[in-house]
Parts: structure tokens; C-alpha cells; sequence
């Protein structure tokens, strides 16, 4: 009985993932016209300008999201940014580096006034 419910949970599992790989395709193909399964048989510089257009969905996907843009979706951003590691051959996300905060206030709170310069060559015109 024991081997018939490890076949059940594999059988399970498989059909999972086979689910989940649908949805990301359909989903893909929805946003970007690309056939993620096609594009996963393509190698070289085919390989490389599906990558580069990828790259350029996923900027403007950020772009939407850094400007609030009303139809920006997070969703989306994430799907393409699956797929463009999934392409790319990475299986495990990125880990990015933190960089320590910036200090944009005094310790006061008040901002920090900028004072405008001339330029060193600037020099008054005699008259």
C-alpha cells in the first residue's frame, strides 16, 4: 500500500507542475507574444535577441511601477521576470546585494540646502 500512495503523490506532483508550467506559458505568451516553449528550444542569437526583448518588457514593466502607472501589474512583472530567468538558465533567483541606507535628512529633519555656484571660468564683463 505504501509504494501505491508514493506513485499517487508523485503522479500528483508531476501533474502539478505540469499545471503550473501551462498557466506560465499561457500567461507568457499573453503578455509578450513569445511561445515560451518555442523559445526554450532556441539557442545562439536567436536565443539572445528573445532575451535582449525580455529585458526591454521587464524595463518597462519597472518603469510602470517606479511612475505608478495605472496599468502597471505585479503579476506580470514577475511572470516575465520567471520567464527571462528560465530562458536565461538560472534556477535560483538573485540575491542582491544591500546597500547601506542614505542619510537624506540632517538630524534635525531639515533637508540639507544646496548652494549654487558659478561655473570657475565665469567672470564679470568689464563695460
Amino acid at each position: 500500500m505504501t509504494a501505491f500512495r508514493e506513485e499517487a503523490s508523485a503522479f500528483r506532483r508531476a501533474k502539478e507542475r505540469q499545471v503550473r508550467e501551462a498557466r506560465q506559458m499561457a500567461a507568457f505568451f499573453l503578455v509578450s507574444g513569445i511561445d515560451l516553449e518555442a523559445a526554450l528550444k532556441t539557442t545562439g542569437e536567436e536565443r539572445r535577441a528573445i532575451l535582449m526583448r525580455l529585458a526591454r518588457l521587464i524595463e518597462r514593466e519597472r518603469l510602470k511601477g517606479m511612475r505608478r502607472h495605472w496599468s502597471y501589474d505585479l503579476n506580470r512583472h514577475i511572470a516575465l521576470s520567471q520567464a527571462y530567468d528560465r530562458l536565461k538558465g538560472e534556477a535560483a533567483p538573485k540575491v542582491r546585494k544591500q546597500r547601506p541606507a542614505r542619510r537624506r535628512s540632517m538630524p534635525t529633519g531639515a533637508r540639507k540646502r544646496r548652494r549654487l555656484q558659478a561655473p570657475p571660468d565665469h567672470k564679470a564683463h568689464p563695460r
